[in-house]
């Protein structure tokens, strides 16, 4: 069982004195999948990496904790909208890479277990360049989950791959994540539509609170509440600015 916490960020943030975002209120709930969608510009990435403890350059004047009371520190992995991976490195040691980075053992027997995981078995051998895109982005996911972190920050994975590969990669999160805390920026109203327990639209007033429809994710793209749901966001996105 994985002790996920909630997370609460409010407050704003600036980088070289320009506003970033806020003031705004986040609260993500313990165990559950929450997608942030919003224009460009708006400060979803920087709001990530404030959770993931990588916003050195930005001023931010605020709170930031888990529910929990505990730290975040070494609670939290990122997986970001580029695979990231070493092109030297095959499959295997790219997903073992953050014990390597922290000067630690590699525990590569785990790693090939996790690749099982994402249905990556036959390819923990080759390196990035024999790998297809919705591959290499299964490493990341594999790399993601084996950090073991209760909480995961989702910054556009997905956004790269074609639609059918990103279906793919929505339903395998959905299950490998369970029971997570996750936080997922997103551009793509649809992917929302079908993997959020909680929505939220991002814009330069704040944080508006979309409810989703009342099915667990991953909702099927084709049902008709979904597809209601995907338009409803869509409206919003066009409003905001």
């Amino acid at each position: 069982m994985i002790d996920a916490p909630a997370l609460h960020l409010s407050g704003r943030a600036t980088i070289g004195g320009t506003p970033i975002f806020g003031p705004l209120t986040l609260e993500a709930p313990a165990g559950e999948w929450t997608c942030l969608l919003g224009p460009s510009g708006v400060g979803k990435s920087t709001l990530l990496r404030l959770l993931a403890g990588l916003g050195e350059e930005v001023v931010f004047d605020g709170d930031l904790a888990a529910g929990d009371g505990a730290p975040l520190q070494g609670r939290v992995a990122l997986m970001a909208q580029s695979d990231l991976l070493l092109p030297w490195l095959d499959a295997t040691e790219n997903v073992a890479l953050g014990a390597r980075l922290r000067g630690e053992a590699p525990q590569r027997d785990r790693a090939r277990d996790v690749l099982v995981r994402v249905g990556l078995a036959d390819h923990a051998g080759k390196r990035p360049h024999a790998l297809s895109g919705g591959q290499r982005q299964r490493v990341a996911l594999a790399r993601t989950l084996m950090e073991d972190r209760p909480v995961v920050l989702l910054d556009e994975p997905f956004s790269a791959l074609d639609a059918r590969a990103r279906a793919r990669m929505q339903d395998l999160s959905a299950e490998v994540l369970a029971g997570r805390t996750v936080l997922h920026v997103t551009h793509d109203a649809g992917e929302a539509a079908r993997l959020g327990t909680r929505v939220l639209v991002m814009s330069r007033d704040g944080l508006a609170d979309v409810p989703p429809p009342d099915t667990r994710p991953p909702r099927p793209f084709d049902a008709g509440d979904t597809l209601a749901y995907q338009g409803k966001l869509m409206r919003l996105l066009m409003e905001a600015v």
